[in-house]
């Protein structure tokens, strides 16, 4: 196995960020500044077309330190951040773009190509995970999360149905076609987030991969708002499901 290695680090805001690579995986660990505390890990998986420190990323990431004192970390996705694309990468989002362009429903694409992605990043995170629980700050039997939309629901539910050391999660804003197999294999604690007048994603869809998760304890948040109007507060609420979950209490407002 390729051994983690931090090649940045910055400090601000009561936030440590280090930078680290795993062969070609590229990451970035958030945590708490005020030291190497034992705390829970949340996982998080960036949605399509973005990378690690997309800006919904580190504001999630934020919110989880100052909330719970959780460490986050992200990985780049194959294709995404500074990752080099193959020629499958090229040719489907060149096809995405072409559909978006003639107005044609990007979905079949989306789906298809995602799930090419997932098939790469799930065993990518299983190794990213591996060497996280490595750190003594984090530990091997330390509580895990994960959370992820769009792209990161894709590639979040075929990894939380391969990996027992995640415990609690959060998905939401994808269709059920290409998941909805692998969602009756979790049975963890689900929260799923659903923008009730999506313009790509059909809202029976949506329902239906919530519906197909085999887990006893799952919610659902269904927002008024198109695709990409996922409201703010979404995050605050993923704060508190992890606290509940993860065993920490919310040290600050949410």
């Amino acid at each position: 196995m390729n051994p983690l290695q931090f090649t940045a680090e910055t400090s601000s805001g009561g936030v440590m960020e280090r930078d680290f690579t795993i062969g070609e995986v590229t990451g970035v660990l958030w945590s708490p500044a005020s030291g190497p505390e034992r705390a829970p890990l949340v996982l998080m998986g960036h949605g399509g077309g973005t990378h690690k420190k997309a800006p919904a990323m580190s504001g999630r990431a934020e919110r989880l330190i100052a909330g719970c004192g959780f460490h986050v970390a992200v990985i780049d996705a194959p294709g995404h951040g500074g990752r080099p694309r193959t020629a499958v990468d090229e040719r489907e989002i060149a096809a995405m773009r072409r559909a978006m362009a003639a107005g044609e429903p990007v979905g079949p694409i989306v789906v298809r190509y995602n799930a090419h992605l997932a098939e790469r990043a799930v065993p990518e995170w299983r190794t990213t995970l591996d060497a996280l629980q490595e750190l003594p700050e984090i530990g091997a039997d330390g509580p895990v999360g994960y959370f992820g939309l769009n792209m990161g629901t894709a590639i979040g539910v075929p990894l939380v149905a391969a990996d027992p050391r995640i415990t609690a999660a959060v998905f939401g804003i994808f269709w059920h076609e290409s998941l909805a197999g692998t969602a009756q294999r979790i049975t963890i604690p689900i929260e799923f987030v659903l923008q009730w007048d999506d313009e790509h994603i059909p809202r029976q869809s949506g329902l239906a991969l919530f519906d197909a998760f085999a887990s006893e304890e799952k919610t659902l948040h269904a927002n008024a708002g198109r695709h990409k109007e996922v409201p703010r507060f979404e995050a605050d609420s993923a704060v508190r499901f992890f606290a509940r979950h993860l065993g920490r209490a919310v040290t600050s407002p949410a």
